[in-house]
């Protein structure tokens, strides 16, 4: 699938303290520890709607960390999924009496254009549900031949279902409870009460053809991929086993997550799916999460066609840490608006105060957990002088700017 256009990232001089990110599964701050090339797979979009700020969120962050690990000089193998056949996708286009296939196209496309807009660096592999089918069938023959998956017998639909318990460690990314998992995964797309299957809890692989769906061959039956096998392929494949990180939103955490790495670890005994689960919170307004649901989702699109800078969308977005849910407000786009304005105002000046501790201050607090709030105030600093008192130094307010694009992706 084609991806968005290359984003150019500025050479920051000097280097920083390695990585250390909060890894949902230990609970704990840790480093990552890549090697020469640095891999990571995020869970990229259903194409039902566009770019939410939520999405736009969880991107950021991990632009974040492609950011960090290219100043640390590794190489980048970013892999990036689209879920472009799904339930959501086919109820969104028989409400508006558009093929699916075009409703996808045209949210692909409007999530490219707000993903360059925001300067997210783009995936080296971006991958479509529907061309990785072949993929996902031949997985799924491995799970149901190593006995982790089984078709539900005496059904209409003969779906395929992988087992909650195939895994001796399953559940130990969460950490959830076996009652928090059954109300979760009834809420985020499961199938609890299906008959035949042997576990309330056991994870669709693959549904069997139903009329008016798409539907592909395979040795156990026309069909489709379920959700979470497809990550699970698409990043095994590319990544191999024990990646760097796996990232998503929290609301991925279980059971997306969860099934997705077991998917892959009942055919890896012993090995987890990715050294480090990295997952983001959640953005709400008027004090609610963003959803479908509620009908609150503030996109990036309407921002932009409003005339709202993207530079100040990805800085309101970054003013708070990553792992905080958070509320997005007219008054904190209003304050990123503003900071944006100081922080151009500054780098504009012929000369500043000197630059290169703010800079090994803006990389120490990235490094740390990707405290984008210690890091802005930090810039804040450095402007607040330069703006208020000048400076010597005709090199420092280049510096601050090419930090600023190199680090946090904003261009002043």
């Amino acid at each position: 699938m084609q991806c968005w256009s290359e984003t150019a990232i500025p050479t920051v001089p000097g280097a920083g303290p390695p990585l250390r990110l909060y890894d949902t599964a230990d609970r704990r701050v840790r480093p990552v520890t890549p090697g020469a090339t640095a891999t990571m797979y995020v869970c990229g979009i259903t194409p039902y709607d566009a770019t939410h700020l939520g999405h736009a969120a969880t991107y950021l962050t991990f632009d974040l960390v492609n950011r960090l690990w290219r100043d640390a000089g590794h190489e980048v193998h970013y892999v990036q999924n689209v879920t472009d056949v799904d339930d959501p996708l086919f109820e969104r286009a028989e409400r508006d009496g558009i093929d699916w296939r075009d409703l996808g196209d045209r949210e692909i496309e409007l999530f490219r254009e707000d993903m360059a807009a925001l300067r997210v660096a783009p995936p080296r592999e971006y991958v479509g549900a529907v061309e990785s089918v072949d993929e996902v069938v031949e997985f799924v023959e491995k799970l149901l031949a190593s006995g982790a998956a089984y078709v539900v017998e005496d059904a209409e639909y003969p779906d395929v279902y992988f087992r909650s318990d195939a895994t001796e460690q399953f559940g130990y990314e969460s950490g959830y409870d076996r009652a928090t998992m059954e109300r979760l995964f009834a809420e985020r797309g499961g199938d609890p009460d299906r008959p035949g299957k042997r576990d309330s809890i056991d994870a669709l692989l693959w549904r069997a053809a139903r009329p008016g769906e798409p539907s592909w061959p395979s040795p156990f039956g026309a069909g489709r991929p379920g959700w979470h096998i497809e990550c699970s392929a698409i990043a095994l494949n590319r990544l191999g086993a024990e990646f760097d990180i796996q990232g998503g939103g929290s609301d991925l955490i279980y059971p997306h997550h969860e099934y997705s790495a077991a998917h892959a670890e009942s055919l890896i005994a012993g090995r987890r799916f990715a050294r480090h689960y990295v997952h983001t919170g959640l953005i709400g307004l008027d004090g609610e999460k963003m959803s479908k649901s509620r009908g609150n989702l503030v996109f990036v699109s309407v921002l932009r066609r409003s005339g709202v800078d993207p530079s100040a969308i990805r800085l309101a977005l970054l003013s708070g840490h990553y792992r905080q849910d958070r509320m997005w407000t007219d008054a904190v786009l209003g304050e990123a608006v503003g900071r944006l304005d100081r922080w151009r105002s500054a780098t504009a000046l012929a000369s500043g105060p000197s630059a290169e501790d703010t800079v090994a201050r803006l990389r120490q607090h990235l490094a740390d957990d990707l405290d984008t709030p210690k890091a802005v105030a930090a810039l804040d600093n450095w402007a607040d002088q330069a703006l208020t008192y000048g400076g010597s130094d005709a090199g420092a307010p280049g510096l601050i700017a090419t930090a600023i694009d190199g680090l946090l992706g904003i261009r002043l």
